[in-house]
């Protein structure tokens, strides 16, 4: 039993059918970064939000980084699947992402515009992974992350609505 706790995670080949699955985890791997900062910068937005709008904001927020932080996992158990890591450092996560830290805390108006803005180059990056999963047989990873790009529009469009 001892010997079972010393077992190192590595990569391994998956017959799926599948092809290219390092290239695809590697789509997968920036989808998942994307998300967890999203998920940070979602979360970090919502607990410093001030202003009339307060509530509406915070609320709003409260629901989106609680779908990021579930999507995160199921990115990352899509890659395992495919027989590749997932991401096991930070800096692996932050390197990767288009989503930016703001370089100070911003307003209201300007949080919701960030986020938006943020939405929807993530949906953007998605849509090269869905074609890329397309071209490789792998209608699963192409599912999974139609789906997420279809959260991440909506997102977008609830967060520029608010900021009118």
């Amino acid at each position: 039993m001892k010997d079972a706790m010393k077992v190192v995670p590595a990569a391994e080949k998956v017959e799926t059918g599948v092809e290219g699955a390092k290239a695809i985890a590697k789509g997968l791997s920036d989808a998942l970064a994307d998300t967890y900062r999203l998920v940070f910068k979602t979360h970090a937005y919502h607990w410093n939000v001030e202003g009339p709008l307060f509530f509406p904001i915070h609320k709003l927020t409260e629901e989106q980084y609680n779908n990021l932080f579930q999507a995160a996992d199921e990115v990352a158990e899509r890659m395992r699947a495919l027989g590749q890591l997932a991401p096991a450092r930070l800096s692996e996560v932050t390197d990767a992402s288009i989503v930016k830290d703001a370089a100070k805390l911003p307003s209201a108006q300007a949080m919701v515009e960030d986020l938006a803005s943020d939405h929807e180059k993530v949906a953007n990056r998605m849509h090269s992974l869905i074609e890329l999963a397309d071209e490789h047989n792998d209608p699963v990873t192409a599912d999974l992350i139609t789906a997420r790009s279809a959260f991440h529009e909506k997102a977008a469009w609830m967060l520029r609505a608010t900021a009118k």
